[in-house]
């Protein structure tokens, strides 16, 4: 009895040995871990959300998502994340200087050790060359058509019959 409680405690403190700790990619997938702002308008702060899928059979809580700079600011879904859907993490830069960017996220979520990295870019361009930028680069706006009364096919109807559905 002894050899087989040796045996059982022995096979078992082996697997947990060898057992993998989760990893943020095992609990959490990002619609992408990189935002290009492309333009950017000095002391104009730009926002980029990046989406954020639970996709473990447990409920996601994102306990940080520190930006490594004073530059930019994070905001986060506090509330746990249900299996299968998602949260936001938004990180807004503060343009405040011209010059191409690139600024890191650190996340961490509840019970898993591994921080995941996601990153904004961009360039800064000055009040003045923005914009110039903006003049030769206008943004195309998407017209949306709307029927203003209502339109109805036309019912097919046999001859000398009244009832339409006949």
């Amino acid at each position: 009895m002894k050899k087989l409680f040796f045996s059982i405690a022995a096979l078992s403190l082996a697997s947990l040995a060898f057992a993998q700790p989760k990893t943020a990619a095992d609990v959490a997938k990002f619609a992408t871990e990189t935002i290009d702002l492309g333009k950017v308008k000095q002391g104009v702060p730009k926002p980029a959300t990046f989406t954020v899928t639970n996709i473990s059979k447990d409920p996601l809580i994102i306990e940080q998502a520190n930006p490594t700079c004073g530059c930019t600011i994070s905001e986060y879904t506090k509330e746990p994340i249900a299996p299968g859907k998602t949260g936001i993490i938004t990180a807004t830069y503060n343009a405040a200087g011209v010059s191409h960017f690139e600024k890191t996220l650190t996340v961490k979520f509840a019970g898993i050790d591994e921080i995941k990295s996601i990153k904004i870019t961009g360039d800064v361009l000055s009040a003045e060359d923005y914009d110039k930028w903006a003049l030769e680069n206008p943004v195309k706006k998407v017209e949306t058509v709307t029927p203003k009364e209502k339109v109805v096919a036309p019912v097919k109807t046999s001859k000398g019959s009244k009832n339409p559905k006949s």
